[in-house]
């Protein structure tokens, strides 16, 4: 039996908030088009399934159920080619007082290098998206501790 290994390229952002509050916020779809702009321009939920509109078109979106271990795997399935599922791989794990979000983009068959690259590109713009939104926008319970202690 032939076996195909993908090429793959793994991807990650510095965060400085604490895991828990990065995981929640990437565990909860409704968030997707706001830090994955180049991926999902809307999403919603439709009979008990995520679907998000793509620059390819619609889209069936699930994510691995909720766990402790930072794992935000997500699954993509075009609704054009319902046989065809993309595993998109993700997690989030401490770092120092922050986190590491960390990506891993597939070249999957018959994908162009120039396409390749240019997801390469496009998740590198949603995981600086995802930092700059959660830096802004989500207090560090930290933050609200040193607060509470003054």
């Amino acid at each position: 039996m032939n076996r195909i290994l993908l090429k793959s390229r793994t991807l990650s952002v510095s965060i400085n908030r604490k895991p828990k509050i990065i995981y929640e916020f990437v565990l909860n779809l409704d968030n997707l088009p706001r830090w994955a702009k180049m991926f999902c321009r809307s999403i919603k939920l439709l009979n008990r399934e995520w679907i998000a509109k793509t620059p390819q078109g619609q889209a069936k979106v699930r994510i691995t159920e909720r766990n402790d271990l930072g794992i935000l795997d997500h699954y993509v399935k075009l609704l054009s080619s319902p046989d065809d599922e993309v595993f998109v791989p993700m997690r989030v794990v401490q770092n120092g007082d922050g986190s590491e979000v960390i990506f891993t983009v597939f070249q999957l068959v018959g994908m162009s290098e120039e396409k390749y690259a240019e997801d390469i590109r496009m998740v590198e713009q949603d995981l600086q998206n995802l930092n700059n939104i959660v830096e802004e926008s989500i207090p560090n319970n930290n933050d609200n501790d040193k607060k509470a202690n003054r």
